[in-house]
């Protein structure tokens, strides 16, 4: 039967597919086009089982928070290059997840995929995921989600995208908690405070310090001192309250936060890519791969 361009343009915008695949889905269904449609979302899904195994390291961080500002979820969604990460539809889907997570508390990645993307809608954001692969030609994958409620004050800050940072300030104001989520940012402190640095991290690092203490051949007790002297400067170097500022080195971000009579309770920094074994394509390679639909 005979498929009108208006059909197929119907079906293009309500698919996103391409042009050539929705006049054949259009021909397969008779031109029926919810048929077309359903045809066109199962070989999409198709399509995105065959790229599931494909590295996705590029993304996006997105960070919502409530209207209040005593809660807030940043996400990090991935795929596999920045070109992709930089298109509307990709950012849209990542803000959605972001806006889903913060409205309903999932307990864990898996619940979270089974919730609609968007409210009144009966489309899970996995199947929104595999529709977008379909769609934009990569593996997508929502990696991870975090959330933060606080009785103080919220600060965010996300750098291009790809570090997203939020603090949970008590006392101080909206600027100070700014200004620390940035100083998170740039610093990648690992703990709040020296009592908050995981034991097994210490251990390890004071075992390092006294093996090469002790290769200085110096009595017992003066390379405890040594040991002891190293750990303390370690402490200072990885928590954020015994960090020189960023924005004033001079001074400690706890010099700072006891200025403003105020602390932190916690913090999160998600950074993009971080523990993915990202795969080194030569770029003519990785052009041509997007050109076969690999």
């Amino acid at each position: 039967m005979a498929i009108s361009a208006a059909q197929v343009k119907e079906l293009r915008e309500r698919t996103g597919s391409g042009m050539m695949e929705c006049k054949k889905a259009l021909v397969e269904a008779g031109g029926d086009m919810e048929a077309a449609v359903e045809l066109l979302r199962k070989s999409g899904l198709a399509k995105a089982d065959k790229k599931a195994g494909r590295v996705a390291a590029e993304g996006l961080i997105v960070i919502e928070i409530s209207d209040d500002g005593k809660r807030a979820a940043q996400v990090e969604v991935n795929c596999e290059t920045d070109f992709v990460a930089k298109k509307e539809e990709f950012q849209d889907f990542a803000r959605k997840v972001a806006r889903r997570v913060l409205t309903s508390s999932p307990e864990s990645l898996e619940a979270l995929m089974e919730m609609p993307l968007e409210d009144g809608s009966d489309v899970s954001i996995e199947t929104a995921r595999k529709e977008l692969i379909a769609k934009l030609g990569e593996n997508i994958a929502v990696r991870r989600f975090a959330v933060m409620e606080t009785s103080g004050t919220i600060g965010s800050y996300i750098h291009g995208g790809r570090i997203g940072v939020l603090v949970d300030l008590q006392g101080g104001n909206a600027d100070l908690a700014k200004d620390v989520a940035m100083h998170v940012a740039a610093s990648k402190p690992v703990a709040v405070s020296e009592a908050d640095v995981p034991a097994d991290l210490l251990a390890k690092e004071r075992e390092i310090i006294t093996a090469q203490a002790e290769e200085s051949g110096k009595p017992a007790e003066i390379v405890a001192k040594m040991v002891d002297g190293r750990i303390r400067k370690f402490l200072a170097e990885v928590t954020l309250v015994g960090q020189p500022f960023v924005k004033d080195p001079d001074t400690t971000v706890g010099k700072l936060l006891d200025k403003a009579g105020a602390s932190v309770a916690g913090f999160q920094r998600m950074e993009l890519g971080e523990g993915i074994e990202k795969k080194s394509e030569n770029f003519a390679d990785e052009v041509m791969a997007q050109v076969r639909g690999d």
